[in-house]
């Protein structure tokens, strides 16, 4: 197929301006009629879906895209109980009180959605953060019309997925322009700059993330862009942690940093454990032969970051697996020193399956080695009962936006708590792609002072028509 045009591009997003025309009028409930109809029609055509996606990224069908799918229109549900619930709006009254200093007169506040929106597919999710993922589910569920870049790494997948979503929403009643695709990078950097276009949600590289980032900054007008991006996912195995499990710890550590080719944004890429640990002993022997990965640029990227993680003097290689339609597994070792001195290069996400084990001697030293460490999605903690850790949460809290104290951090739930997020260069500090709050991205928030009662949205206005929960003088009413 050729790539969208310029023109295209101008097409389609005009289309998209004249459907938020309709969309910011729309009500919730039937915005959320138009999400479960495209998460129906998705699963309506799973089998098709499905089998096309392996066919062209080399996941298999089931679990894991099966799984996938599934998950897809759940969070397409999820979003249309979020907006029939309310509270995504954050109503809020102040009644008037001449009183107080200075006077305050009749104010309310809702979060009202922004306009067109860009989203950017993610390669290694061809559902889940693709044509209708969390990025296109929230910016529809508030309102905000989507036009999405296709990723070239599932172009058939993005098309088929892209033709399911449009009938579904035209035969819910959605406006003409509501819901599109384009493909191709001249088509993506057109959408970024129009003028219409008023966010941008991407999943992907640093590099790319952060030239579409220069790109909405530098508009005549810019606009936000709330970018996923890279994310080392630091894991701390306490000693205790290590001598009481530290077998099976391993073998949890393997199936993460290798499930799906280590094709994760929240694969654990470096893990600290103490010097002489069970398992560093016990991780060779749960490596395992990868599927190839999914695009040529991933594979050159994967091959770039080995190398240059191998040519760091003080790191050496402790295991490897076996090559197959996708290249070996890899686990390398350094020690604190050297993480330290080498940063730029240990530091640097490497995207495919290999992870860093570095041993620490002491706390002084596992503390002064977190200290070095980069914003990320997630961190772990694996301790003992009895181990005192708060400091080390304290410092693991101000670099990843969610810790985890069990488990491994691969896996996302799709729920009202989930933050999916965290400081540069995960995210946009401060808001999530996945979960209810995932919304917020893409809404703004408008004060009406003294209004008439007659043009205020229905959120505001006095006898709650909406039956939401809300803030009023300061108390959260609930309905």
């Amino acid at each position: 197929m050729p790539d969208t045009t310029v023109d295209d591009v101008d097409r389609i997003a005009r289309a998209a301006q004249k459907a938020f025309a309709v969309t910011v009028r729309a009500d919730d409930a039937t915005r959320a009629a138009w999400l479960r109809s495209a998460a129906d029609a998705i699963d309506a055509d799973a089998e098709g879906l499905v089998e096309l996606a392996a066919r062209e990224t080399a996941l298999p069908a089931n679990p894991r895209l099966a799984g996938e799918l599934a998950r897809t229109t759940a969070q397409l549900r999820l979003f249309a109980t979020v907006v029939e619930e309310g509270s995504y709006l954050e109503a809020t009254i102040d009644h008037p009180d001449p009183s107080a200093t200075p006077p305050i007169p009749d104010l309310r506040r809702v979060l009202r959605p922004l306009g067109p929106v860009a989203v950017f597919a993610a390669s290694n999710f061809p559902f889940a953060f693709s044509v209708a993922g969390g990025d296109t589910a929230s910016a529809l569920a508030v309102g905000c019309p989507v036009v999405v870049k296709a990723h070239p790494g599932h172009p058939e997948t993005s098309r088929r997925m892209a033709s399911v979503v449009a009938r579904a929403l035209t035969e819910a009643g959605a406006p003409d322009g509501v819901f599109a695709l384009i493909e191709g990078f001249e088509a993506g950097l057109a959408l970024v700059d129009h003028p219409v276009i008023r966010a941008v949600g991407f999943t992907g590289s640093v590099r790319g993330g952060r030239a579409l980032l220069d790109r909405a900054a530098a508009r005549p007008e810019p606009i936000p862009f709330y970018g996923e991006l890279g994310s080392l996912n630091p894991v701390v195995v306490t000693p205790g942690a290590d001598a009481a499990r530290g077998a099976a710890l391993a073998e949890g550590l393997a199936g993460s940093f290798q499930l799906g080719a280590g094709q994760f944004c929240t694969k654990p890429g470096v893990v600290f454990a103490p010097v002489g640990s069970a398992l560093e002993a016990a991780l060779p022997a749960h490596l395992v032969t990868p599927p190839r990965l999914l695009t040529p640029a991933i594979a050159d990227g994967f091959a770039a970051g080995i190398e240059r993680v191998s040519a760091v003097p003080g790191v050496e290689v402790v295991a490897t697996g076996e090559a197959g339609d996708g290249p070996a597994p890899l686990v390398a070792a350094t020690d604190v020193p050297t993480l330290r001195a080498h940063a730029h290069e240990l530091l640097e996400e490497v995207f495919g399956p290999f992870t860093l084990l570095v041993r620490y001697a002491s706390p002084e030293e596992l503390e002064h080695a977190i200290t070095g460490l980069p914003g990320g999605l997630t961190a772990t903690v694996h301790r003992e009962d009895g181990e005192d850790v708060a400091a080390l949460v304290t410092r693991l809290e101000e670099i990843a936006g969610r810790v985890l104290f069990a488990g491994w951090p691969t896996g996302v739930a799709v729920s009202w708590a989930q933050h999916h997020g965290g400081p540069w260069p995960a995210t946009n500090t401060q808001f999530t792609s996945v979960g209810a709050a995932a919304v917020r991205r893409f809404q703004r928030p408008v004060a009406y002072q003294d209004a008439p009662a007659d043009l205020l949205p229905p959120a505001l206005q006095d006898p709650n028509p909406r039956g939401i929960p809300r803030r009023v003088d300061g108390a959260l009413v609930l309905p």
